[in-house]
């Protein structure tokens, strides 16, 4: 029986013996992996048997694979609709560093070069084409497919197809094309993050009624979730990456313009080497910052969400937020682009009411109508009940996604830090009550003032001295009943207006508690850790680390950086991170050995491998461990 769209794939494709072996032969060979992750295997063997594929696969969790190595072994050139040019570059190089002929067709290219590459997959010459969508829907292009032999279609980032997800591209409601013009053709859609609602829509805009479901699982399990209370934005940035990213590669991500540039020149006049990116830049510098972002080792980006999507460098280490994003699918994406080398990784975020307020304002002015605004709410929602959980933050998230992990993950605040609770039934009715008595005009500073009993001329001048409500709640600090009303927030109890002014309101479900029919347990605020151990990038090394290793780590990232200047390529497209400490540890003295060495295929041995066994024995007869002799 046809598994619906929306099933998952529980059953690999049967292919013959000889395609199977030549599916891992090209695993081997060309990108220098033994083994298949996930359900890579599955989801390329039913490519290669002409079915379509939509996969739902975490960022780093090797969706490009599923791609690539079938336009390797089925005739004709696979097609790739990107949504980013950079991401196409970058692909592209790293491709043709493995030996595959690969190509874009994109805006960068002059003329005569853009006839050149037509020419090309007209011949039958390219293993891979990169596209954006405007591209490929020019009758120019599509006239140009029919001529030509297509192994597949590769649409990438496929969430850009939901109206009510955080990366809509319109473009992309029209990729239906290619099920009516190319029906033969397999084609595979990518995403990393999709919530039941924008995988229905996936399905239906794209046509994939026939396609298997492959869902890998949303768990990045080497990204430690975070957050913490917005109290001194610079301060707590400063002591973060201090204490724990001192030369590392990151994002600091931020709502606004003029804070991404506020915040990129402040960090680089501290000594970081830190640029802004934000569409409102010119293009020429954006893309120059961009550009070492991907090139340059130890580079923070400080960005709009107009910066990240299809980014490709695995060796980024953090990614931070400021500002609260506006809901849990654009948090799950932005903190994706942290770890994708499977090293340890930090998603850190500061949070504060003031934040809610802001993004309530942007969803009152929206143009968009009532019902898309009410998602956009329940989505913001979501993200806030992320935010206040007591329990552990990754079951908070795979939950959203419709996916259960039965035990904390350890690797979350709440779960390294565990929460207190607290039975805060009586300070929320008290904090409902002071709001109702005040006529549910005033934001969270205001309220506070009148429950703690704070005399200043605006309560004085309002009359509200005079009203119950003073100074019934002097049994918390102002910070305290901050507290309280955040997460009353956050519990749907209060809402906070788009007026600007972060006025409070009560809701029907706020009512009830003020009646007195539901108990309210509140989490305690953790108090701000003054130390926390200082994790580099040698944390990619473990606890095995050694002095000895240390110095060879290093050694092989100055390898690195050289090879990739020479080549004019980032340091990732030459070698991973998580290929360096394989090296460190391993420490192969052979050609041969290199093979074993998870990452280096035949053409990066033999292009790299002399250049590498160079450091590593030399490395070995420098630093020999002393005879016990």
């Amino acid at each position: 029986m046809r598994k619906t769209a929306l099933t998952p794939m529980t059953t690999q494709c049967r292919l013959p013996q000889e395609q199977t072996d030549q599916m891992r032969d090209v695993l081997r060979r060309v990108f220098g992996y033994d083994r298949f992750r996930g359900q890579q295997e599955a989801i390329i063997s039913r490519v290669l048997a002409g079915g379509d594929a939509f996969v739902l696969m975490p960022t780093g969790g090797g969706k490009s694979l599923c791609y690539q190595l079938p336009a390797l072994l089925r005739p004709g050139v696979g097609v790739v609709i990107s949504p980013l040019i950079a991401l196409m570059q970058d692909q592209v190089s790293a491709l043709r560093q493995l030996g595959a002929r690969a190509a874009f067709l994109n805006s960068t290219l002059t003329p005569a070069e853009a006839q050149r590459v037509e020419q090309q997959v007209e011949a039958g010459a390219l293993d891979l084409l990169y596209v954006a969508p405007e591209r490929l829907l020019t009758d120019r292009t599509l006239a140009l497919l029919a001529r030509s032999s297509l192994a597949l279609f590769a649409i990438d980032e496929a969430h850009c197809v939901s109206q009510w997800g955080h990366d809509f591209r319109e473009e992309y409601l029209f990729l239906a094309v290619l099920h009516e013009r190319f029906p033969g053709i397999p084609r595979l859609a990518l995403t990393a993050t999709a919530d039941a609602l924008t995988r229905r829509e996936i399905v239906e805009k794209l046509r994939l009624e026939d396609a298997e479901l492959f869902v890998a699982g949303f768990d990045r399990p080497n990204i430690r979730y975070r957050v913490e209370q917005k109290t001194n934005t610079k301060a707590q940035l400063r002591y973060f990456l201090e204490s724990e990213h001192p030369r590392d590669a990151g994002i600091v991500y931020c709502l606004s313009r003029r804070k991404t540039e506020e915040i990129a020149d402040w960090l680089a006049a501290e000594g970081w080497n830190a640029l802004p990116y934000h569409a409102g830049m010119d293009a020429a510098a954006r893309q120059r910052n961009q550009d070492r972002f991907q090139r340059e080792d130890g580079v923070i980006i400080v960005a709009t969400i107009a910066f990240g999507m299809g980014i490709d460098k695995p060796d980024v280490r953090f990614v931070a937020h400021l500002d609260i994003p506006k809901s849990v699918e654009a948090y799950y994406q932005e903190t994706g682009r942290a770890g994708r080398d499977g090293l340890p990784a930090d998603a850190w975020m500061l949070y504060g009411l003031g934040d809610v307020a802001l993004m309530r304002r942007i969803l009152a002015q929206s143009t968009a109508d009532e019902a898309h605004k009410r998602i956009e709410t329940l989505k913001l929602n979501a993200l806030l009940g992320y935010c206040e959980t007591a329990g552990c933050r990754r079951q908070v998230l795979l939950t959203y996604f419709g996916e259960e992990r039965p035990e904390p993950c350890g690797n979350c605040d709440t779960c390294l830090t565990p929460v207190e609770t607290w039975d805060g039934t009586l300070a929320a009715r008290k904090a409902l009550f002071c709001a109702r008595q005040t006529g549910q005009r005033f934001g969270v500073t205001y309220l506070c003032d009148v429950l703690t009993g704070t005399l200043n001329p605006r309560v004085a001048g309002l009359g509200h001295d005079r009203v119950s409500a003073f100074g019934g709640g002097k049994e918390l600090s102002g910070k305290e009943w901050a507290s309280v009303f955040r997460q009353l927030v956050a519990l749907g109890y209060l809402t906070v207006d788009g007026d600007g002014h972060g006025t409070l309101q009560i809701t029907p479900a706020g009512m009830q508690v003020l009646r007195g029919q539901d108990a309210v347990p509140l989490r305690k605020d953790p108090l701000p850790r003054r130390e926390r151990k200082r994790r580099r990038a040698m944390l990619a090394l473990e606890s095995t680390t050694t002095p000895a290793d240390a110095a060879l780590w290093e050694a092989l990232r100055e390898l690195r950086k050289e090879l990739a200047q020479e080549a004019e390529l980032p340091p990732f497209v030459i070698f991973h991170d998580s290929t360096l400490r394989e090296l460190t540890l391993a420490r192969p003295q052979t050609l041969e050995e290199l093979k074993e060495i998870s990452g280096l295929g035949d053409r990066k041995v033999q292009r790299y491998g002399p250049a590498l066994l160079e450091v590593l024995r030399g490395f070995s007869e420098n630093h020999r461990p002393a005879s016990n002799e």
